[in-house]
């Protein structure tokens, strides 16, 4: 069919344009790069998505997200209620051909807990681990713990000697700027092998031969092509010079589905997405915080028109929120899902309580390449709190760019969007954003709040065996983050991908998590 108009390609769609033509090499454009090699280097759930298909845990996800066993065949929790013991899947080769042992995993463990490692949250029961014998390990917990095969689907497993050989046992940290060998190069047991990489242009993964699993893909591998543009990846997807996109437009769907060469899949993401703001003394800018009065945090809320965010931002694809966790996560109520309502009045009259000068500044931190529709998002909610008399500064830019000013404190509102992966459950959350910044805990907690009473909650559902009782726990934790705004919620996000006509199989998850050893080509 005939495009309209006709778009200047990105550097990465042109690179796509010249690679070799082969039916079985998916050729994925997704709207951003990944941030690194190194799965363990920030706690971005697409980057660690896509090296899944390079590295591999102990556990994993099937197709009906139930957990299953990977590089582990078993395991056992031993009479102390806190030692875990696993047996590891015999005849599993690395990349460069070393033997996967148990030397490996205590190895990979140590790294991703490590004082300096952004994924040390993932693992928040962790004490130690030990080698039993070449096959088999032993994991320390700090205290019973219900959730561990839930964090290890995302703990991916390095070669200890690759580690040591390339001076690598330490982490990576996009946050922080640090970076190693590991950033750039990768070795795991998966599926697929990386080839060659330019960042934020191409890369480049082979399928592995070896692999220890029974392959129901039939690719000979894929190319990962960041096209940042909604309407070149649009463009692409309908002219067939990409196969795959995990991210279509919402507002190009319809176009999508008139064409007979493309098959576009949709569904609701787990993700819910979210408005933080700094608990801090002083703005950015060395003013007094007002959002530390819960009053203040009220009204941002409710000046949010959410069903016009809802029908015009997200053309109507979005589910509306009132929790901060979706509907399926364990901990949700449908009472924690009831939103305060949209009041302009309201609002005023709040902030004219809490001393709120008119026109006061602040900085609104949001992502050019993050969530669906991110920055127009963020454009309308500006624009709905300059209403109430407030003036935000509105800072948008790539996620490289912000990543550091959110985790060093220097930002006053910012959005964000949690899928509660890997644990699909509600103590994610609670854990890594809405806890207290200690140890393990509070690593997304970017606002640096602190509430005693919820964390003591936090802490008594990580270390409760019981399913019901533990449940019950997070939908208390789960009402003091309502009752006090710790996060404004918005909605859970549609998921939208696209196929070409010549993909025959790529399964929706709910997790927005591309499988392309599930994936075939005709």
């Amino acid at each position: 069919m005939r495009l309209e108009p006709k778009f200047i390609l990105t550097s990465a769609a042109l690179l796509l344009a010249c690679s070799t033509a082969q039916a079985e090499v998916l050729k994925w454009g997704a709207n951003r790069d990944i941030g690194s090699l190194d799965p363990y280097s920030y706690g971005d759930s697409f980057t660690i998505n896509v090296l899944n298909h390079t590295y591999e845990g102990l556990v994993r996800y099937d197709e009906n997200l139930k957990i299953e066993p990977a590089l582990a065949v078993s395991w056992e929790i031993l009479e102390d209620q806190v030692t875990w013991r696993f047996k590891l899947r015999p005849d599993v080769s690395f990349h460069n051909g070393n033997s996967f042992t148990a030397e490996d995993v205590v190895a990979s463990l140590e790294r991703v807990s490590h004082e300096t490692s952004p994924l040390k949250g993932n693992l928040p029961a962790y004490v130690s681990s030990s080698v039993v014998d070449e096959l088999t390990l032993d994991v320390v917990l700090n205290g019973p713990y219900p959730l561990l095969l839930n964090d290890l689907t995302n703990i991916h497993i390095f070669d200890k000697q690759w580690l040591v050989e390339n001076d690598s046992e330490l982490p990576t940290d996009i946050g922080a700027g640090t970076e190693g060998y590991a950033t750039y190069n990768a070795n795991g047991t998966g599926p697929f092998i990386v080839e060659s990489r330019q960042p934020d242009a191409r890369t480049v993964f082979v399928v592995n031969p070896d692999w220890w699993d029974t392959p129901e893909h039939n690719l000979e591998g894929f190319e990962l092509l960041p096209v940042t543009s909604s309407a070149t990846r649009v463009a692409a997807m309908l002219s067939g010079e990409i196969d795959f996109t995990n991210d279509a437009p919402v507002q190009d769907l319809p176009r999508l589905a008139a064409s007979a060469d493309v098959n576009v899949l949709e569904g609701v993401d787990l993700r819910t997405v979210m408005i933080g703001m700094s608990f801090r003394d002083k703005l950015v800018n060395g003013t007094d915080n007002p959002f530390t009065d819960v009053k203040v945090r009220k009204a941002l809320y409710q000046a949010i028109d959410i069903e016009q965010l809802h029908k015009k931002v997200m053309r109507n694809k979005s589910r509306n929120a009132g929790a901060v966790v979706a509907p399926p996560i364990p901990g949700y109520t449908e009472a924690l899902d009831e939103r305060l309502a949209f009041d302009i009045d309201t609002a005023k009259a709040m902030l004219a309580e809490a001393g709120v000068p008119e026109g006061l500044e602040f900085d609104f931190n949001c992502l050019q390449d993050g969530l669906v529709n991110e920055e127009q998002i963020c454009q309308a909610i500006a624009s709905m709190w300059s209403r109430i008399g407030l003036a935000p500064r509105l800072d948008v830019a790539p996620r490289a760019v912000q990543t550091p000013k959110r985790t060093n404190g220097k930002t006053d509102i910012y959005t964000l969007g949690w899928a509660t992966l890997p644990m699909l459950d509600a103590y994610s959350p609670l854990l890594q954003i809405f806890h207290s910044k200690e140890g393990n805990s509070g690593v997304f907690n970017w606002g640096d709040w602190s509430y005693p009473e919820l964390d003591t909650l936090v802490a008594r559902a990580g270390s409760e065996l019981d399913l019901d009782t533990r449940i019950a726990l997070e939908t208390e934790a789960l009402q003091i983050v309502k009752d006090e705004v710790i996060m404004i919620p918005l909605h859970q996000q549609p998921m939208a991908w696209a196929t070409s006509s010549n993909v025959t199989a790529m399964p929706l998850f709910p997790d927005n998590k591309p499988r392309l050893w599930f994936a075939s080509m005709q």
